[in-house]
């Protein structure tokens, strides 16, 4: 069953995405980066060249010809992906085939009605009776787990 986390109080949505994708990299992952609204993946593509100067995360987009040799595959829908290890998602929506996946990732900024949009992301998963843990990006820690 796929893994689903929640990553709130983000300031930059696509900064931390950026992140994410890096860890992605960096851990020998495998990561497919839903952005089904085309400026986003232009703006997620165009970042991850320059977030960090001495940094490179290889990406390409989904209908690339080296995409089933890239680690991190940028796409607006679920055509011919090579790869299904783990996915990171910018859509307002949840991705209509994140099951598929061993891993979903999603990234709940500070702003009011990107925090509604993804509760009902959150009670979408649920109902489906996948586990959502939430965890705030500034500590690191799981809001699910009592103290």
């Amino acid at each position: 069953m796929t893994e689903v986390k929640f990553f709130f109080n983000v300031e930059h949505k696509l900064n931390y995405a950026c992140v994410i994708a890096k860890k992605a990299y960096e851990g020998g992952k495998k990561l497919v980066v839903y952005a089904p609204d085309a400026r986003l993946a232009a703006e997620f593509d165009r970042l991850l060249w320059t977030f960090l100067p001495l940094s490179f995360v290889p990406h390409v987009r989904s209908d690339h010809p080296l995409a089933g040799d890239t680690p991190i595959i940028i796409t607006a829908d679920d055509q011919a992906l090579p790869h299904h290890e783990a996915l990171l998602s910018l859509g307002a929506e949840p991705p209509p085939f994140f099951s598929r996946f061993e891993y979903l990732r999603e990234i709940v900024t500070t702003d009011e009605n990107d925090r509604q949009a993804a509760r009902e992301r959150s009670k979408f998963y649920t109902a489906r009776g996948f586990h959502v843990d939430n965890i705030d990006s500034k500590t690191g820690l799981s809001a699910n787990k009592k103290n």
